[in-house]
């Protein structure tokens, strides 16, 4: 049975080994054009039938270093890139290297690249831990320009849903959600129209 949380309950600094499962450059799976995917190690969400149970432990893998960041910011700044993927393992409790590779993104090419995001979490329980002082978690939300979201469930489990392997998951457009107050699904996706679910604006604070 997947695992659930309380607001606050996990946290990168506790839980993180700063490790990487994985780093695949140049891929056409990961979101909308040609990317570099970063997977990051462990998460405790325990999700039945994750296609990925091996990163499930946050030692897992490599430790992030800074000749990986080096190789994904020269990887990152070809023209045919698109922009980053991040995935695990949960990127959320894993903000030190997420945040380390976005925030030299940033510095060094602006929003001209986008940031996809694959997470257990809510859309809305992130906006919670970000209200309860989880800043970290709140730093990478606000980078991100189309977050995956929620826990995979393998009931729900549909082979032609883009982007996402259960039909309870979300493709959201971050800038777009957090400017309207609600949820608002990425305009690439299928059916996407506007808004479609309200958010408590005081997480937003």
């Amino acid at each position: 049975m997947t695992r659930t949380h309380g607001v606050g309950q996990w946290r990168s600094e506790a839980l993180s080994a700063g490790h990487v499962a994985d780093y695949k450059p140049f891929v056409m799976v990961d979101g909308e054009g040609v990317r570099c995917s970063l997977y990051v190690s462990g998460c405790p969400f325990a999700c039945h039938g994750c296609f990925n149970t091996a990163a499930w432990s946050f030692r897992y893998g490599t430790p992030f270093d800074d000749t990986l960041a080096d190789r994904i910011a020269t990887d990152l700044a070809h023209p045919a890139v698109q922009g980053l993927s991040l995935l695990g393992g949960e990127p959320f409790l894993n903000t030190g290297v997420c945040l380390a590779v976005v925030r030299r993104l940033r510095a060094e090419h602006g929003r001209t690249k986008d940031v996809w995001c694959w997470t257990g979490f809510t859309f809305d329980e992130l906006l919670a831990e970000a209200a309860a002082g989880q800043d970290d978690k709140a730093e990478l939300l606000a980078q991100i320009d189309v977050l995956v979201d929620g826990r995979f469930e393998e009931s729900l489990k549909d082979l032609g849903l883009a982007f996402r392997g259960s039909s309870n998951q979300r493709v959201i457009d971050v800038p777009a959600s957090l400017e309207a107050g609600a949820v608002v699904l990425w305009a690439g996706l299928p059916g996407a129209a506007g808004p479609v679910e309200q958010i408590d604006r005081r997480a937003l604070i």
